[in-house]
This record gives structure tokens, sequence and C-alpha cells, in this order.
């Protein structure tokens, strides 16, 4: 048996070859000729070498670059490496070289930063620059032009026999430890998922038209949103960025009837002051995930918009869906839903032993097919977070008498913001290289529209000092814009146990 998620563009490419398939701006891609340039892809990066397994990062916005490199790199038997647009020249270097990245796909705005890293790592061989002008067929020196490469390579027109349970994409997620580890995410585990978003949890007999404003390199709009709509036969609507009068004003264009967002995305459309002038009446399908959907936004967003925003839970590891609210189930605001078809949740104490009684807090225990492979390279910490074949995922919840379960806390110090994932070591980390800190620790606090802000408390050393606008340039040099910390406080010393371990739960 084979399987290879690129399976699904192919098929609704057969099926309906003159429907549109992607959009931006005033481009559109019939599914035919997406496919044809995903074969070429394919070929061009046989061409240049690229081995079957060989691992081909992807640095580019929602663009139709991406979705043609994404499927292409499947033809190829490549998986995927999916990478934050806003990562710095340091971050880049490290998750190629952690990953194994052969292959470096960038958007020609992000050029300057992806050099600086791509020139750092050892692995990367092959830069490779997509442009928005189809007609410049330029590229810089050592770097390859992504159009001109499609238009000079033959067609990989049959697709590898890769197995189920092979490696499709590589996805960056980081925890405790600091630095982030790749997910190893399968065929099955995303074409399975993605299929139970298309058929199972939005059902329609009519392909949807989907406004695609998560980032198509994070788990939620890769999946949810680019293989579940593909998966129908649907079209994309590419947003590169998100504003919300342009997003409302392409609805009303396209007839968008698919909406996916994190909180603060329906925050920014529901309080636009120009939110009543557009006709927004195709909506159909809206989901939300990423962070906790507060649940008075949730209610005057149905209200306003006329729809059933669901609610849904999971992570990189989980492909990313591992629970839902549903269509044929009364919805509980303030719910992460039920596990979905195939999955099973558990809840555990500190101890691991299993919490039968409901109402009471655990960490959640996923099983099923959503279940990531393991991290790239970490067999060490794949026996710590994957026990008796149950993946642990540091989130606290309580079920109820329905089996409906509500996040309660997190196990872990993330904090989200915006629908980012932060992880506060990797910042404090950052923060202990200043030469004037002492002590160093990074919260999560509230914000309206972002959720969560990130906060820095900070001692210094004995004599030395620094403003608050010093620590904050410090950390932007150094982490992604969504990262370094917008609020930072000081403290003579900051607060600690008796192990001397700070008190985060203090500073907070």
């Amino acid at each position: 048996m084979t399987l290879n998620v690129a399976t699904i563009l192919r098929e609704s490419a057969k099926k309906t070859p003159e429907s549109p398939a992607v959009v931006l701006g005033d481009t559109t891609l019939s599914y035919g000729q997406l496919h044809e340039y995903v074969q070429r892809f394919a070929g061009g990066l046989q061409k240049l070498g690229v081995k079957p397994g060989s691992h081909v990062a992807l640095m580019l916005p929602n663009v139709p670059h991406f979705t043609i490199a994404y499927f292409g790199a499947h033809y190829a038997a490549a998986p995927v490496v999916p990478l934050n647009v806003l990562l710095t020249p340091d971050e880049i270097a490290y998750h190629l070289d952690d990953s194994d990245a052969v292959a470096l796909v960038i958007w020609e705005g992000f050029y300057e930063q992806a050099k600086a890293g791509f020139d750092r790592a050892d692995s990367a061989k092959h830069l490779i620059v997509a442009k928005a002008d189809p007609s410049d067929l330029g590229a810089p020196d050592g770097a390859k032009n992504m159009t001109a490469l499609i238009g000079t390579s033959d067609p990989v027109t049959d697709l590898p026999p890769t197995m189920p349970d092979d490696t499709a994409v590589v996805l960056y997620t980081s925890g405790t430890t600091g630095r982030p580890k790749g997910a190893e995410l399968t065929h099955f585990n995303l074409f399975y998922n993605a299929d139970y978003v298309a058929n199972w949890l939005l059902p329609d007999p009519e392909p949807k038209t989907a406004l695609v404003v998560l980032p198509l390199f994070h788990s939620f709009g890769q999946t949810c949103m680019q293989n579940a709509t593909l998966r129908g036969g649907g079209k994309l609507v590419l947003v590169p960025r998100f504003e919300p009068e342009a997003a409302l004003a392409l609805i009303q264009k396209h007839a968008v009837n698919l909406f996916a967002g994190v909180p603060t995305m329906y925050f920014a459309l529901l309080h636009h002051p120009k939110a009543g002038d557009f006709d927004t009446g195709s909506l159909k399908f809206c989901i939300s995930g990423g962070s906790a959907m507060p649940v008075e936004v949730m209610r005057a967003f149905d209200e306003a918009f006329g729809v059933n925003i669901l609610e849904g839970y999971g992570l990189s590891e989980t492909s990313p869906v591992a629970s839902f609210n549903v269509l044929d189930q009364p919805k509980k605001p303030g719910s992460i839903g039920i596990p979905i078809h195939g999955v099973e949740f558990r809840l555990e104490d500190d101890q691991g032993n299993v919490i039968e009684k409901n109402g009471v807090p655990g960490e959640i225990c996923i099983k099923g097919h959503n279940v990531m492979k393991g991290y790239y390279k970490r067999p060490e910490v794949n026996a710590e977070i994957i026990r008796h074949g149950w993946f642990h995922s540091g989130d606290i919840a309580t079920r109820d008498d329905e089996g409906y379960y509500f996040i309660v806390d997190r196990k872990k110090d993330m904090i989200i913001r915006g629908g980012y994932n932060v992880y506060p070591r990797e910042i404090e980390e950052v923060l202990y290289a200043h030469p004037a800190v002492a002590e160093a620790a990074v919260v999560g606090v509230p914000h309206d529209s972002h959720g969560e802000e990130v906060k820095a408390v900070i001692a210094f050393k004995e004599g030395q000092s620094a403003t608050e606008e010093e620590i904050i340039a410090y950390c932007k040099e150094k982490v992604a814009a969504y990262k370094y910390p917008r609020l930072v406080e000081f403290m003579d010393a900051l607060p600690k146990g008796p192990t001397g371990k700070i008190l985060k739960r203090e500073l907070r």
C-alpha cells in the first residue's frame, strides 16, 4: 500500500481540471494549471539533484508558490519543512541544519534574511527564489528562479510510491527545552486529517471557497485550509497578510463560504468600523483554533455574521486537528469539543494515573491516526512525550458528562500571542545573554486583541542597567517579530521558591 499527500491535488485536478484552485489578487490558477506547475517543480527538484527522502524547506507567505512547492516536493518524494517567514538568519540556519534540509525555497521579499541564514547553514545546497512577477526570470548569484526552474523542467507525472508512514512534513515547534523541534508528520497523518475537515467536520456537496488568512507554513492553515479545501475541489483565496477590511472585501468579492482564523482575527473582523458595509452573507462555515476563543467574542460574531463558529483543538504534533465541536451536536462555547473520528483522549494526573471522574483536571493525552511519528532526531524526547502509545500534550483540561473537553491551563509555560506559540525559555535564553541581566523570566499577560502579550521581568547585575526600550530592541534583533517582549518590568530580585526556582505564578 502506498500513499502520498499530493493525491489530494491529483484527484481534484483529474476531476475538475478547469475549476479555479488558487486565487491571489488578479491571478487565478485552475486545478489543471496548478497540477502541471507542481509536477514541473518536482522535475526541477530532481534536476537539481534532490533525492527521494531529502528535505525541502519553504519560507513562503500565502502565495501560489507555496502550494506549488509544497505538493511539488511531495511529487519528488521530498518531505517539506515549512518555516515561519518571520525567522531571523540565526533561526533559519538552525532550522535548516536541524532538519537536514538540502534546499530552501524563499519569497523574494525575504531574500536578505533568508540568504544570510542559508549561508550559515551546512546542510542546504540549493536556494530557490520565488518572485511575484512571472516574467522576471532572474535570480541572485548562486540562486535559482522558481518560475524559470518550472518552465525548463520536465514534469514528474507519476506520484512516487511513498508509504503511509513515510514522513511528509517536518513541522517545527518548541517546548520547555527551548530550541524548536521538528514534528514528523506522515502522509497518512496529513491526508486523513484533511479528509476529516473536508468531509466530516464541514460536510457539503458543493466545493468550498476558502479565505486563507492563516499562514500556510502553520499546521492550522496548511491542513484545515489548503489541504482540506483542495481535497474537496474548492477554491483558495490567498491573503498574504491579514487585514480586516481587505478580508471583508474578499469575502464579498468571492462569495467566500469558509473562514478559519485565530480568535484575534475574529475580534478584528467583529470590531472593524466598516464591517457592516460588506456583504458577508455567503459565509457558511467558520472554525477557530490556535488559542482559546473568548465566549463573548464567539457569541457576538455568530450573531453579527449569522454563522456558527466551531472551535477546536490541536497541536503541530497532531497534524493538527485533535478535537472539535461538530455541526450535528449542540455547540458548547468555551469547549474544545470532542475527539475527532478515530482519535482518543484521556486525562492523566501528575503521576500518570488515568483520571476517570468527570470534572477533574488532568493532562490531555492523545492517541490516534493524527499523532506524529515523533520529533526528528530526538529519540530521548520522543520516549518522554509518547508513552504507552499516548502523546502527552502538556495541556490541562477537564471533561464534562457528555464527553466535551475544556482547557483550563497549560502544563507548559507556553504563551499564545495572536495564534503564534511563544516559548518563554527561548526568549529567556536571549535575555540571559544580555551583559546587564542577572535574572530573567518571561510570562504571558492578558491582551484584548492578541489573547496574550509577551512580558519580560528582569533583575540586573549589580551596577548594571538598561532601559525598557533597549531590552526590547535587543530581543527584537535576536528573535522573530512575534516573539520579542513588548512589556518589560524591572525588579531588584525575582521571586523564588525553596529550591531557587523562579516562581512565574507570582510574576503573573
